[in-house]
Formats: C-alpha cells, structure tokens, sequence
C-alpha cells in the first residue's frame, strides 16, 4: 500500500471498544476520505497526492472492511448502522485533534459521511458525497431500472446465512463481477492492479463477507429508519454539500440526484461526471476539478 501512497503513514485507534485503521497523509485542514462497498481506503489513491497537497488527508477503513475491525452484530443491525460507523469516523478524528473537518464520501462511505453531517452537526463543515442519492430516496423510488442495477441492495440484506454462503464460494469473482458491472465501461480497467488486489485480499475474508452484509442489513432497517426520523422531524443538513456522480452510476437511474440531495440540504450543489460508480478511480482529473473548488471554498 506504500506504493499507492507515497509519504503517508498508517494509524490505528480504538474507538469505543473498536479497532479502526487509517492512513494520514498532507498538510493543511482537515479532509476525512470515506470508501464504499466493496473497497478499502485504497479507493483514494488518484485522488490522494492532489489533495494532500492542500488537507489533511485522513482515509480510514470502515468497520467490517479492509484493515478495520469487525464487531459482532446486534439484533437490530446497529453495530453496521451508518450513525454507529459516523460515531467511529468522529471519534477517529477527534483522537487525532480535529474536532472540525470536511468530509468526502463514495457510496457507503458517502452515507456514513450524511449520516455524520446529520448527527454531528458541528464537526462537518462541507460534506461531498459521490454517487449515491440518500437512502431514503432510494428505498422509495425503487424502479426496474435502478432495482436491476442495485440488487445486492436486497440480496446482501438477506438474512443470515444466504449472501454469505453465496458469496463465500468464489468471493474474488463476486468482487470483481460486482465492480466491473458498476463501471461505465463494464470491466475493470479503471482498477489499478495495487488497489484491486487489496479490494480481494480484505474482501476474501469470511469475516469481511459476513460484516458487509450486515452492513447492508443496517441499510433496510435501522438506517432507513434513521432517516425516515429525520424526514418526519424536518432535521436537514446544514453544512454545505456538495453531490457528484456519474453519468453512468447508480444516482444517473433516478429522476434527479440533485434533487433528492436538495430535500435533505438547504445549500446542495452538484453535476454528474463522465464516469461509472468509481468516479475517483474512472475519472479522477473530473473528479478533483469538481472537488477541489468546493472543498477549498472558505478552508484556511
């Protein structure tokens, strides 16, 4: 991993009881750099030495992936509970002396990342969230299209044992069938092959398996929930956001992922980029013309 991220170093932090491993790297304000389904922190790597440049740069792993530890589950899913894993990105930053940062995310990372915005007002000062429209959108304007594209929504959240004994039996080529399909050009040349090999030496793990889909479990149950609270009590995000996505991913099925982005949050900018689900691995020079614009916008 040193390779990808030249002049960084690795940290590890128990927060409340649980092991979460990050690499630092920069200098200036603070930016967490949250991952997705089913990567690691590795997903930054094109994206890192810009950054770096002018933040920051904190990019954790998320329990239940990549180097991060795997709690066990609750009956409820609450310890895969995108507010639980906020909970752990806040308490990452605040042992590292940021009580106040930004926040980017890509796909679940970009739902702990609004989940965060949401809970801790106070510590997210711009939040960009990539290719993804809140949950709660998602599991209310289900179409074909976008329920086609996005199955593992509804088979990662079967109960246990199904997805994990399905994907158990060959999980290097789930992951890679997986990303590929999510890719604009269907394969996975956008993938360095140091990064891909880390998304299939954490991923492979059976202990991996199993906590990602509880991850997905929280997202049909004690996540929606979350959200479906906030909805009725009119709580909105109050930090600036901004939304990208591609042209080609999952938000690019819904009638207007801006729109969905502007229910939740009263400054909400954004466009899509000539990209499938992995913006910052497909189309980085896109991506960090969009991003750096906002993210520096009022840093010091």
């Amino acid at each position: 991993m040193s390779a990808l991220f030249p002049g960084t170093r690795e940290h590890r932090q128990e927060v409340e009881g649980t092991g979460i491993f990050a690499r630092i790297g920069g200098a200036g304000p603070p930016l967490l750099l949250v991952h997705g389904f089913p990567q690691t922190h590795a997903m930054w790597h094109r994206l890192a030495p810009v950054l770096m440049q002018h933040f920051t740069c904190v990019m954790p792993d998320l329990r239940g992936y990549g180097r991060s530890a795997c709690p066990p589950n609750t009956p409820g899913n609450e310890a895969y509970s995108k507010r639980v894993m906020a909970q752990d990105l806040v308490g990452l930053m605040t042992g590292l002396g940021h009580d106040r940062f930004t926040v980017v995310g890509h796909d679940r990372g970009a739902r702990v990342g609004y989940r965060m915005a949401l809970d801790h007002p106070n510590a997210v000062s711009r939040l960009a969230v990539l290719d993804i429209v809140p949950t709660y959108a998602m599991w209310r304007n289900f179409t074909v299209r976008l329920a086609m594209k996005t199955y593992h929504w509804l088979f990662l959240a079967q109960p246990v044992p199904l997805p994990e004994m399905l994907i158990g039996g060959n999980p290097v080529a789930f992951l890679d069938y997986t990303i590929a399909s999510w890719t604009k050009d269907k394969s996975l040349s956008s993938f360095s092959a140091e990064a891909l090999a880390d998304y299939r030496t954490c991923f492979a793990q059976a202990e991996r398996i199993h906590a990602t889909c509880n991850d997905y479990r929280a997202g049909a149950t004690c996540d929606l929930a979350a959200d479906e609270q906030d909805r009725a009590q009119g709580r909105m995000i109050t930090c600036p956001l901004l939304a990208l996505w591609g042209s080609a991913g999952i938000p690019s099925e819904t009638a207007s992922p801006l729109a969905a982005w502007r229910e939740w949050c009263a400054s909400a900018e954004g466009h899509g980029i000539d990209s499938g689900h992995f913006l910052a691995e497909e189309n980085p020079e896109a991506t960090l013309a969009a991003l750096l614009p906002f993210l520096r916008r009022d840093a010091h």
